[in-house]
């Protein structure tokens, strides 16, 4: 079985994000990039299920601007067998849109024809959440959101996701898409053997042209702006004393 997952460049979730002068969008200049940590947790998840002999291969695929190869390179250090990227960008600062994305993923899969489809549940630059169900909606195929265990026999996936009350298990039939959640793995550290390795894996390069993909923007940003400062927390020594700050700030 074939495992195809989608990995993002975003800005490193331990970097802090600068808005730009002109409230235009965030700064990427000289910033540090990585994958985004939902799609590492896809790629640790297909890994895994290449070790357990449940995969034979696991496709990384990324779509954006050309530094985005890095990503593809980590990905493989991984342990992913082979990379496809899809330039569909020139600026860095250009996000491709969750429906265009899920439109070359689908032209991908088209020529690829993975049985699984295992991509992180959402990109921390955006936060769109859209992609894999887009994605499904377009293919046809049965989805699993938010998955914090994953379990393959024959043609069947069963996925524990993680809902407001809890938990819930699903059953899908292959083809299927699944999208990653924060506690289905702890994604591993590519070793220094592995990073040389992955220097030689095959990655190949296309556009979204070369898909018959327009990723012309539906969208217009109109302004971005940081979140508005908050005054310092105090302690209080009793209940009264909190009732009496309460009642000084008007909340109560």
């Amino acid at each position: 079985m074939k495992v195809l997952v989608p990995v993002k460049r975003v800005i490193d979730y331990n970097v802090k994000v600068r808005v730009k002068a002109d409230g235009s969008g965030v700064d990427l200049a000289n910033v540090k990039m990585s994958m985004n940590p939902f799609d590492e947790i896809a790629v640790e998840e297909a890994i895994r299920l290449k070790e357990k002999g449940v995969a034979d291969e696991v496709v990384v695929v990324s779509i954006g601007v050309k530094q985005a190869q890095d990503t593809l390179r980590t990905a493989l250090a991984m342990g992913a067998d082979r990379a496809i990227l899809v330039v569909a960008a020139e600026d860095i600062h250009d996000d491709i849109e969750p429906l265009a994305v899920a439109k070359i993923l689908k032209a991908v899969i088209d020529e690829e024809q993975p049985k699984l489809v295992i991509a992180g549940k959402q990109a921390i630059d955006n936060d769109m959440n859209a992609t894999g169900q887009m994605l499904a909606a377009l293919l046809g195929w049965g989805q699993a959101t938010f998955a914090s265990e994953v379990a393959i026999e024959g043609d069947t996936v069963t996925v524990t996701r993680e809902v407001d009350g809890g938990l819930q298990t699903i059953a899908v039939g292959l083809p299927a898409i699944i999208t990653a959640d924060l506690r289905l793995n702890e994604p591993r550290y590519a070793s220094l053997p592995n990073i040389m390795k992955a220097k030689k894996k095959p990655l190949d390069t296309k556009t979204a042209a070369d898909l018959g993909v327009d990723v012309t923007p539906r969208l217009t940003v109109v302004s971005t702006a940081e979140p508005a400062g908050r005054s310092a927390g105090i302690k209080v020594g009793s209940v009264d004393e909190l009732v009496a700050k309460l009642k000084e700030g008007g909340l109560v």
